[in-house]
């Protein structure tokens, strides 16, 4: 799992990464074991989680269009207890959020403890979009790297583990799923014209990408980049770094608040 963490203070090149990579198997169906254990120890880890209270799971999760940030969330966490996970896709700011600092509508999102948090696109689109689209001057976004990186500390400090994924796709697997979206009625409601636009400046996206793993992979936070030209392998890296981190904690079922040996249901 340590290769898809960017090591922090260290030189990285996003380039380097294979988006095509499957690691060590050798097709989808050598996968589906291991996929299918870690998605019944996530359940499982989850539900201690959620009965213990202490902990809360902020997932992040970043990618360009066509990226599979929806497809990720559908797959791996379909499966465990809807009542301790919420997801929360971040769209154009409305002017209520546009009123108030750049983090506060992600800090409002933030999951309580007890629960797993998913943010489909996240506070990193300050740095992302903002830059690109020179939504804000470069004085005002350079300085927002270390601002995340203080907050994100302090979410860490409270008792919330960060994990960070960002999708990395190549731009041949992004023009067949875009045009997928054209192709197939079923995901016709998907495309958005806005997309070929973005796609045009896939450039821009990669050299701002490739700051914010550099910038803000940090020991309490890093990021993973994950392969995700595979759909397949995608799900099976993803939820083998969420299964190790939630190993991690401490996490154990409460004692009960009364002696239960006492009890009998008639």
């Amino acid at each position: 799992m340590s290769s898809f963490r960017v090591p922090p203070g260290k030189k990285f090149k996003l380039a380097d990464i294979d988006p095509g990579d499957t690691g060590d198997f050798k097709d989808k169906l050598h996968a589906q074991a291991p996929i299918k254990k870690n998605l019944a120890q996530l359940d499982e880890l989850q539900e201690v989680l959620y009965a213990q209270g202490k902990h809360a799971v902020l997932v992040v999760l970043q990618a360009l269009d066509a990226g599979g940030k929806d497809g990720a969330i559908d797959y791996l966490f379909s499966g465990i207890n809807p009542q301790g996970c919420q997801v929360t896709s971040f769209k154009l700011p409305t002017s209520h959020e546009l009123a108030r600092d750049y983090l506060w509508r992600y800090h409002m999102a933030v999951p309580p403890r007890g629960m797993i948090g998913i943010f489909n696109r996240s506070h990193y689109e300050a740095v992302l979009v903002e830059r690109v689209k020179n939504i804000v001057p470069p004085a005002v976004w350079k300085k927002r790297f270390d601002q995340i990186n203080q907050w994100e500390q302090m979410l860490v400090d409270e008792g919330t583990t960060v994990l960070k994924f960002y999708l990395h796709i190549s731009k041949d697997e992004q023009r067949r799923r875009l045009q997928s979206r054209l192709d197939d009625p079923h995901k016709n409601w998907k495309f958005e014209p806005g997309d070929l636009d973005t796609r045009k400046q896939w450039d821009d996206y990669q050299a701002a990408y490739q700051d914010v793993l550099t910038k803000c992979s940090t020991a309490h936070a890093p990021w993973h980049v994950i392969p995700a030209d595979k759909k397949w392998f995608r799900n099976w890296a993803i939820s083998e770094i969420l299964v190790a981190e939630l190993k991690k904690l401490d996490l154990e079922y409460p004692k009960p608040k009364v002696d239960v040996s006492k009890y009998k249901v008639e």
